[in-house]
């Protein structure tokens, strides 16, 4: 029996506001444990929460950049669980009136492009976090995050594989991060990822019984996770077994997904209208102006970017997975004739400088006009493209000018034809098994004659003009 994958994901984005939804405690990572903590987030008696305004705002910026339609009048309500976590025993958020709704997310999935659809957007607070690992016989609470602005995006059943659940998490990601909305750091909790999978026979329409993996940390263990689930619930279900609704975790030691609870359902959460916090209403001027927040956007970016600059999809689509990338690009190809070496660049020698150093672009001491600089004196013949690859580390490690660490190191390029000749001279005279081998008709024999030119020259000499003395010289002979 052949069966289809139904995947939805429920990805939770924490807003990138300087302070807690509902109080003034600061929205930081990092800080000591419970230092960031006041009554409100802690959930004291006779304490009100206040909205963040901040928070509301990146929320509703966030629902138009995922073409959902805004609610002009919405509410929180209360979300009651025990969780040691929690400690107000219930999760302020939104249930059937959320910011945002029915919208999508387009993403190529090979040559295709794939809509899914966006359920809803809503508000929310974030829980506190335990912390097991380091102690042997206790876990211990940190709130610090208890009280963070969130919000949580749901999307339709859509997907159809954990390739496609990943390029969908990739594609929300780089939208959040290109509103400003959140940095989306995985590693540091401000993305995370619940995943529902459940499998049905081809053609049929009903939905089959679902799981959900609960807070994958990476995009590669939520495709992981998700393509072992499958697997299990297909061995399952061709062996005849039925599938239990549960709450699942990704276990990245065994790479197997472990049962943590039975799931619940909306009803088991008794949701009801926060009774401390009025409903929102929101006036047209006030969306106008969230949505005239929206930068160009990751896939509008990338259409450009092919068309304008005529870069392939591949370049296009590494160069636009962040916008701070994008934006270094941009400013450098209004410098330059050739679009495509500023993307060879910074796509190779910029991207592994900035891998192995841990850093952003946005870091760089290299600036874009400077690195169009460098571009320019390989395209004027001043440096040759191998001396330019070693200017480039000194330029993204010191921030210097091209042409200053040029002077410094003497590496202008050899352009003058008699000092050539004279190298090149000397050089046929050394090799005369590559000279025969040029004559009999092995041209590539020349590239060993100019690897010695460019070898006492230490790699300065015009390899152009180089290979062109060479042949002259050769057949003159």
């Amino acid at each position: 029996m052949a069966l289809e994958t139904v995947i939805g994901l429920e990805i939770h984005v924490e807003l990138a506001t300087k302070t807690k939804i509902f109080c003034n405690c600061a929205n930081e990572f990092g800080a000591p444990p419970n230092t960031h903590v006041c009554p409100v987030c802690m959930g004291s008696p006779g304490v009100l929460p206040v909205l963040n305004e901040e928070a509301l705002g990146l929320g509703i910026r966030a629902a138009l950049a995922l073409n959902c339609e805004v609610r002009r009048d919405s509410k929180f309500d209360r979300k009651n669980y025990f969780y040691p976590d929690n400690p107000k025993a219930y999760q302020i958020s939104q249930y059937d009136e959320p910011i945002g709704e029915h919208g999508y997310v387009e993403i190529m999935v090979g040559e295709e492009k794939r809509r899914i659809g966006i359920t809803r957007v809503h508000l929310e607070e974030d829980a506190g976090k335990l912390n097991h690992a380091a102690f042997e016989d206790a876990s211990y609470v940190d709130f610090n995050r208890a009280g963070v602005p969130l919000i949580e995006i749901v999307s339709e059943p859509d997907i159809r594989s954990a390739e496609e659940a990943r390029l969908f998490l990739e594609e929300l990601k780089a939208i959040m991060q290109y509103c400003l909305i959140s940095d989306c750091k995985m590693e540091e909790g401000s993305l995370r990822c619940d995943a529902n999978i459940s499998l049905r026979p081809v053609g049929q329409e009903t939905l089959g019984t679902k799981t959900e993996i609960k807070n994958m940390n990476s995009f590669r263990n939520v495709q992981r996770g998700l393509e072992y689930e499958r697997s299990r619930q297909a061995a399952m279900l061709g062996a005849g077994e039925s599938i239990s609704q549960q709450t699942l975790r990704w276990d990245e030691a065994s790479a197997t997904t472990v049962v943590m609870r039975s799931k619940e359902d909306a009803h088991d959460y008794r949701y009801f209208p926060d009774p401390d916090l009025p409903r929102i209403r929101l006036a047209e001027e006030y969306i106008e102006e969230r949505g005239r927040e929206i930068p160009e956007l990751p896939s509008a970016r990338r259409d450009r970017f092919e068309r304008g600059y005529g870069l392939p999809a591949y370049d296009a689509g590494v160069l636009t997975a962040m916008r701070s990338l994008a934006d270094y690009f941009d400013e450098t190809a209004k410098h330059v004739t050739d679009p495509k070496t500023a993307s060879n660049l910074i796509m190779g020698e910029i991207l592994a400088y900035l891998n192995a150093a841990g850093k952003d672009i946005a870091n760089l001491p290299m600036r874009p006009r400077q690195l169009a600089d460098l571009i320019g004196l390989v395209e004027d013949g001043t440096i040759s493209t191998k001396i330019a690859k070693d200017v480039l580390k000194g330029m993204m490690s010191s921030g210097k000018d091209a042409n200053a660490i040029i002077a410094e190191q003497g590496l202008v390029q050899i352009s003058d034809e008699g000092q050539l000749r004279e190298i090149a001279l000397r050089v046929i005279a050394a090799n005369p098994k590559s000279v025969a081998d040029y004559l009999a008709g092995k041209d590539k024999a020349i590239g060993a004659l100019v690897g010695q030119v460019m070898k006492e020259t230490k790699g300065k000499a015009n390899p152009q003009l180089i290979n062109k003395i060479i042949a002259e010289l050769i057949r003159q002979a």
